[in-house]
C-alpha cells in the first residue's frame, strides 16, 4: 500500500507540473495578442509586396520553429524555404536575392550564426523582418520591422530550455501565414493544388475529378419503359438512372425508389421512367469540394449524385464508392 501511495503522488506530481507548463505557455501566447501593433501589419505588406520568395532561418530550437513556420507559409500560398544560418555563412547566402524577404528568428537577438549573416543581407538590400524577445538586440537593430516574440519565463523550472519561447514563435509564425492566406485570397481548392498526397488533398479533390461522365453515365427518357431504365441501371452499376427531358435532369430513379414500389404492390414493369422517378433529386455543381459532397450524402442520406455545370447541364454522377476509393472517407 505504501509503495501504491508513492506511486500516486509521483503521478500527482507529474500532471501538475504538466499543468504549469501548459498555463505558463498559453499566457506567453495569450501576451503576444496585446503587444501586436502596425509593426505586424508592416511584415505582411513588405512580404506581400515582395518579388521574390521569403527565406526562414534561425538555430537551434529557434530553427526547428522556423522549418515549420516555411512549411506552413509555403502550403498557404508563399513561397518560402528554411536556411540554416551556419551554411548561409559558408555560402548559402547566395540563395538570397534583392527581392527576397528575410525572416529570421532568435530569441535573444543575439545568436552567432544568425548576427553573423545581418551585415551581408543589409548589403544585398534584402528585407528582413526579425523575430525576437529583445528589441534592443543585433538583430533587432538590424531588421526592417521588428516582431516581438518575448516570454516573461520559460516553462523549463531551471530557465534554460526553450519552451514558451519555442511556443510563442510558432504561433506568431501561424498568426502570420494566415494573416497572408487572407489577404492573397487563397481558397480552399488553391490548398487542395499544394497537398495533393494525404487525407487533406482527398478532401479537397474536385467533384468534376472523381465522377463518373460521358457514356459511363446512367440516363433514360421520360417515356422510357421501366424494363430499359432497370437495364440501364444495371449495366451503369451505380444504383440510379438519370430521367431527361432533353438534356435537363427531369428526376432520378434508385434501387430505393424500385424496392418501394414493390413493397406497395406496383407492377413498375407496366409503366414508364417518368412516372416512377422522384422530381427534383440532388445535384452538386462540378467544381465543388468532393469533402462537400460527402457532407451532402450525410446529410440527405443519399449514396449518389448527379453533377451539374455552370450552365445547370449534367456533367456525370458522384458515387459513394468513388469517394471511398479516393481515400476521402
Amino acid at each position: 500500500m505504501a509503495i501504491k501511495k508513492k506511486t500516486d503522488k509521483a503521478a500527482q506530481r507529474a500532471i501538475d507540473t504538466a499543468r504549469r507548463v501548459l498555463r505558463i505557455e498559453r499566457d506567453a501566447i495569450g501576451a503576444l495578442e496585446g503587444r501586436l501593433n502596425s509593426n505586424f501589419a508592416s511584415a505582411v505588406d513588405i512580404i506581400l509586396s515582395a518579388k521574390g520568395k521569403v527565406i526562414v532561418t534561425g538555430i537551434g530550437k529557434s530553427g526547428i520553429i522556423c522549418q515549420k513556420m516555411a512549411s506552413t507559409l509555403a502550403s498557404t500560398g508563399t513561397s518560402a524555404f528554411f536556411l540554416h544560418p551556419a551554411e548561409g555563412a559558408h555560402g548559402d547566402l547566395g540563395v538570397l536575392g534583392k527581392d527576397d524577404v528575410l525572416i529570421a528568428v532568435s530569441n535573444s537577438g543575439e545568436s552567432e550564426e544568425i548576427v553573423r549573416m545581418l551585415p551581408a543581407v543589409k548589403r544585398f538590400g534584402v528585407k528582413t523582418i526579425g523575430f525576437t524577445g529583445k528589441p534592443n538586440s543585433t538583430l533587432a537593430r538590424y531588421s526592417d520591422v521588428i516582431i516581438d516574440v518575448g516570454v516573461k519565463k520559460e516553462a523549463c523550472p531551471l530557465g534554460l530550455a526553450p519552451t514558451a519561447s519555442t511556443t510563442a514563435t510558432l504561433a506568431m509564425g501561424d498568426a502570420l501565414a494566415v494573416a497572408l492566406l487572407e489577404r492573397r485570397g487563397f481558397k480552399a481548392e488553391d490548398f487542395a493544388e499544394l497537398h495533393p498526397a494525404g487525407s487533406l488533398g482527398k478532401k479537397l479533390l474536385k467533384v468534376s475529378e472523381l465522377m463518373h461522365s460521358g457514356e459511363n453515365v446512367p440516363r433514360v427518357g421520360l417515356s422510357t419503359h421501366m424494363k430499359d431504365a432497370i437495364l440501364e441501371m444495371t449495366a451503369k452499376r451505380l444504383g440510379l438512372t438519370g430521367v431527361f427531358k432533353g438534356s435537363k435532369l427531369a428526376g432520378v430513379i434508385t434501387d430505393g425508389d424500385l424496392r418501394r414500389a414493390l413493397e406497395k404492390g406496383i407492377d413498375v414493369f407496366k409503366m414508364k421512367a417518368g412516372v416512377v422517378m422522384t422530381k427534383n433529386p440532388k445535384t452538386i455543381m462540378d467544381d465543388f469540394l468532393a469533402e462537400a459532397a460527402l457532407r451532402m450524402m450525410e446529410e440527405h442520406s443519399i449514396t449518389a449524385v448527379f453533377v451539374k455545370d455552370k450552365k445547370g447541364l449534367v456533367k456525370g454522377v458522384l458515387h459513394l464508392h468513388d469517394l471511398i476509393r479516393a481515400g476521402v472517407i
